[in-house]
């Protein structure tokens, strides 16, 4: 990723940056907040497995349309010009693999991990080893926003392989949509559509905005200093999950430990993301010059701010 930045430099890459983020505005209307109820109905009725998988597919496909027809209601209030919009609907592409997900949610709800780590391993792999042909290669900005489609499109291919390593081919057969079915998600899913919507706002607004007021630039140096800040977002979520059967635990025994163990959690959340803010703090403007170098200098200020943000993500 540092290096396709270095490669790409500010202008370019804050284009990239820039479709991915206006795309993302939309995401939620993809995903339609179905994958933690869909696992939940699959853990709770196996025998309704291709029916689930059926039609959470099919809304998954119909909200890849959604989206479609949503960023070509919005491009024409935008200032951008036909190069970049061609880049967010190459990147918008990618949100119709994103039906194949409905194998991910399997795999939860059987607690087969392994298979959901192989596929994203297989699809982080492949594609990265593209971009480093791509960059020797000298290749223009627009292959590298299909590359954004063609991670999908293996992580797609991955989740079907594996899939059917555990399944007869002849399973497929199963794989119905029922409509009333398909009510019946939308009606447990909608709220979390709309915090969806307000989540994809919230990460992907600023370097729209900064876009539109500043030029794709400014949003090269802000995403270079983004992109640190944010791989470290990790951290509260191995942490939380590990912890997680411990807390449930503390309140089945008592209130009083319970209020502990979280008091302690949200301790350690605290201390960790001021052991990262502090030293970047201080370290910005060497940490940007050593991955990104010179042509990034003004991220370093963005990133002496944007790392404190990093504490209220961690609580």
């Amino acid at each position: 990723g540092v290096w396709v930045a270095r490669y790409l430099e500010p202008e370019k890459f804050g284009l990239l940056s820039y479709a991915q983020s206006f795309v993302g505005l939309f995401s939620a209307f993809a995903t339609l907040g179905l994958d933690g109820i869909v696992v939940r109905k699959l853990v709770r009725e196996p025998e309704r497995e291709g029916e689930l998988l059926g039609t959470s597919f099919v809304l998954k496909l119909i909200g890849a349309v959604v989206v479609f027809l949503m960023l070509t209601i919005a491009i024409p209030f935008t200032s951008n010009d036909r190069y970049t919009n061609i880049l967010v609907f190459i990147i918008a592409s990618s949100t119709i693999f994103q039906a194949f997900n409905v194998v991910d949610m399997y795999f939860q709800a059987k607690v087969m991990g392994k298979f959901i780590t192989y596929a994203n391993t297989l699809s982080l792999f492949l594609s990265s080893i593209a971009k480093v042909i791509f960059i020797l290669l000298q290749a223009p900005l627009v292959v590298f926003a299909w590359m954004v489609v063609f991670e999908s499109f293996i992580l797609a291919i991955g989740y079907v392989y594996f899939y059917f390593r555990n399944h007869n081919l002849k399973d497929i057969k199963h794989f119905t949509f029922k409509f009333h079915t398909a009510k019946s998600l939308l009606k447990d899913s909608w709220p979390l559509i709309l915090s969806g919507i307000v989540v994809s706002i919230y990460m992907k607004i600023d370097q729209v905005m900064i876009k539109e007021m500043l030029g794709s630039e400014a949003v090269g140096q802000y995403a270079a200093a983004v992109r640190i800040s944010e791989a470290w977002y990790f951290v509260p979520m191995v942490i939380t999950s590990s912890l997680f059967p411990a807390i449930i635990n503390a309140k089945k025994q008592s209130e009083e430990l319970y209020y502990a163990r979280l008091q302690r959690l949200y301790d350690l959340m605290v201390w960790i993301a001021l052991a990262i803010a502090l030293p970047i703090t201080f370290l910005s403007n060497f940490v940007i010059h050593l991955l990104y170098g010179e042509q990034y200098s003004q991220a370093a200020g963005v990133l002496m701010i944007h790392i404190w943000a990093g504490v209220f993500v961690f609580l």
